[in-house]
């Protein structure tokens, strides 16, 4: 059994969102496939983490924002958008994966698979995807990486209380993994291939990571890498040469990229040098006829160029692109 509409939308992120919200406000029946939660990306970030940015450069749908504070959490983020998606009454197929997108413009067959196996064919005349890039996590490919002690993202200190900790990585999930970590009561060690804490990170933590290293009461191992990850320790390359650590866990928080493999067998085109997919930068239909993107993918691995404060306005080109192309077919 299958189900048509106008557009499918893969991904129900912040920008899938938005994109849902403008085409369903030009009549295009559309549907939002994501393969987690809402916001999927948004609940693994850290349990305590603030935004830096101003509640209304979140905003979509023109649903305002409100914070305690000046900067919103992470909580008050998954609140609004649930709001917004009820508000909207977006037709969301959550923890639904897509398994493959056939068929060519205006006749799309994508299929997919549900949390219960079940299989999923839906028709559609467009696609958008919005999958993001939080999803797959940088590997450090050294021998003991898909150990269960090792970590690719981080949620809150309270487990590693008292146990040595690696944070691999010295940018701002790095940063405040240590520091959160060091005030639970964890012996951190951060061990990153530069010479000092990136330049990026936020301006009221990097001071403070800067100074519980400046004190000794965090580890910190600059122009140094892993080589081996042991189930009790691991083995570290530094300038003085190799170091054995003492270690229960490691949080390997260098950073994340696109599901290439997914954009690839899409038959989406990537620039070779940056793997930015190649788009039309008004419309942002990709060379896949009836293909859009949306959101940090359309940056390749530029992720640092797309957030959500401007990936959110790219709902309303596609969906300008889209209603005015059907329209033209009725």
């Amino acid at each position: 059994m299958s189900e048509s509409f106008d557009a499918l939308v893969v991904g129900a992120g912040p920008t899938g969102l938005a994109c849902g919200i403008e085409l369903q406000q030009r009549g295009v029946r559309t549907v939002l496939v994501e393969k987690g939660c809402v916001v999927n990306s948004l609940y693994n970030y850290p349990t305590n983490m603030t935004f830096f940015t101003t509640p209304e450069l979140l905003e979509i749908g023109n649903i305002p924002m409100t914070s305690l504070n000046d900067k919103p959490n992470r909580h008050e983020a998954l609140k609004y958008y649930r709001r917004v998606a009820d508000h909207f009454k977006l037709n969301i197929r959550d923890y639904e994966r897509v398994n493959r997108i056939d068929g060519e413009d205006n006749a799309f067959e994508v299929s997919t698979t549900d949390r219960l196996d079940c299989q999923h064919t839906y028709r559609a005349r467009k696609v958008i995807l919005a999958t993001g890039y939080y999803d797959v996590a940088n590997r450090l490919d050294v021998p003991g990486e898909d150990l269960p002690k090792v970590l690719h993202y981080y949620k809150e200190p309270h487990p590693y209380y008292n146990h040595d900790v690696a944070v691999i990585g010295a940018k701002n999930s790095a940063a405040i993994a240590a520091l959160e970590l060091f005030w639970t009561g964890a012996r951190v060690t951060l061990i990153h291939r530069g010479a000092e804490i990136s330049s990026s990170v936020k301006y009221w933590i990097k001071p403070n990571i800067e100074n519980r290293i400046k004190s000794g009461e965090i580890r910190g191992c600059f122009n140094s890498r892993v080589v081996e990850i042991r189930k009790d320790s691991l083995l570290m390359a530094t300038p003085e040469g190799e170091v054995m650590l003492r270690n229960d866990f490691v949080f390997a928080l260098v950073g994340y990229r696109p599901d290439l493999e997914f954009l690839a067998a899409t038959g989406i085109a990537l620039e070779p040098s940056t793997l930015r997919p190649r788009t039309n930068p008004e419309t942002l239909e990709s060379e896949r006829a009836g293909v859009y993107l949306a959101g940090v993918i359309v940056a390749g691995m530029h992720t640092n160029e797309i957030f959500i404060e401007n990936g959110r306005f790219h709902g309303k080109s596609i969906a300008v692109s889209i209603a005015t192309r059907l329209s033209q077919l009725a």
